[in-house]
Order: structure tokens, then sequence, then C-alpha cells
């Protein structure tokens, strides 16, 4: 089984991969804020009406696929600054904490993908704005909203998943309450 570490074979088109069985990679961003009380919130994006996939569901802060011979951690940056205006040096800032796999079916084939996975404490006084037009706004919600909403059909699918992750990492679900913990986490990571 090929690794993404491995040595491409050939370059290839991203909107070719599901014809060729081909995994997809890209990367999402958490950004969340700590206040001084330790209560955490997390920034989510709302996608703009008018973006051909998932249009007006919640997003992640940013997020983005990765091209050909570019790397992770400048895919990660370039992202947080095209969707949410993030300066370079506060983007830097963002740790790779996970990897989320999963295979989904639509109109126009499958598709298997991975996703690197990036925190960013980001400064209370800090607001996203937006930058590229793939996102119409952005909300700052306590963590218990974040996960009211993760129950509703109003999340983009993986996105939803990168949150999930996060709330698992960080204990805001745990095994103790939560009795699909398991499943949960082992769906985080699942191929073809």
């Amino acid at each position: 089984m090929a690794k993404f570490s491995d040595p491409p074979l050939m370059w290839m088109e991203r909107a070719a991969t599901c014809l060729f069985g081909v995994k997809r990679y890209g990367v999402h961003i958490n950004g969340y804020t700590v206040a001084e009380s330790g209560e955490v919130s997390m920034w989510l994006a709302r996608r703009s009406p008018t973006k051909q996939t998932y249009p007006g569901l919640l997003d992640n802060m940013a997020a983005g696929g990765l091209a050909a011979g570019v790397g992770v951690k400048h895919t990660m940056v370039k992202e947080c600054q095209e969707e949410a205006c993030i300066p370079a040096a506060l983007a830097e800032m963002a740790h790779p904490v996970n990897t989320v796999s999963y295979t989904y079916e639509d109109e126009e084939g499958v598709f298997a993908e991975s996703q690197f996975v990036f925190d960013l404490e980001l400064p209370l006084q800090f607001k996203p704005k937006v930058g590229d037009g793939e996102v119409q706004e952005f909300y700052l919600l306590p963590i218990d909203k974040v996960k009211e909403l993760l129950a509703t059909d109003d999340f983009k699918p993986n996105s939803a998943m990168v949150v999930l992750d996060f709330l698992i990492r960080h204990s805001f679900i745990d095994p103790d309450r939560e009795p699909f913990y398991q499943e949960f986490v082992m769906g985080l990571h699942q191929t073809v």
C-alpha cells in the first residue's frame, strides 16, 4: 500500500483522482481560543452560498486541498492567509495534531481522502476575516454550542470529523460519558 511519504509515481489533477482510485490529501485547521477562565471556544466558518460543494454549511476555520509538490505546512499557512486573513507568522504557530481519513461517494465518483489536522490557538482579540470569498462569515462559539451543531446536518461532513477529533483530543468527549466513543475514534481513521 502506498504511503504519503512515498515518492510520487506521477502528478495528477485532483479532480481526476476518483477515476483512478488515488487518495487525495488536504489540510484542516481548528482555530480556537482559551479565555482566562479556561473556557475554550472554537472559530467556525460558514461556507459561501456560491461554493460548488456544500454551499452554506459550517466548516473549519480554514481548509484546503494539498497540491502536488507543495508541503503540508506551506498549504496550511496559505489556506489560513487566503480564507481567514490570518498572518503567516500567526498561522505558523499551528500544531500538526492528527490525520482524519475517510472515503465517500458522490455523483462524480468514489473519493478516498486524508486530511492533515492542525490546531491553532488564537489570541482572544484576533478575529478571522473573510478572505478569498470561500467563506461568508466566521463564528466564535463555545464548545457546548459546537457539540450541539455537530449533531445536526449543518456541517460539511469531513469538517465535522475534524471537529469531532478536536473534541475527543481535548477531552470534551470522553469514554465515560459517550457510549459511542470507541466507534467515533475508529470512524475518524477509515480507509478503502
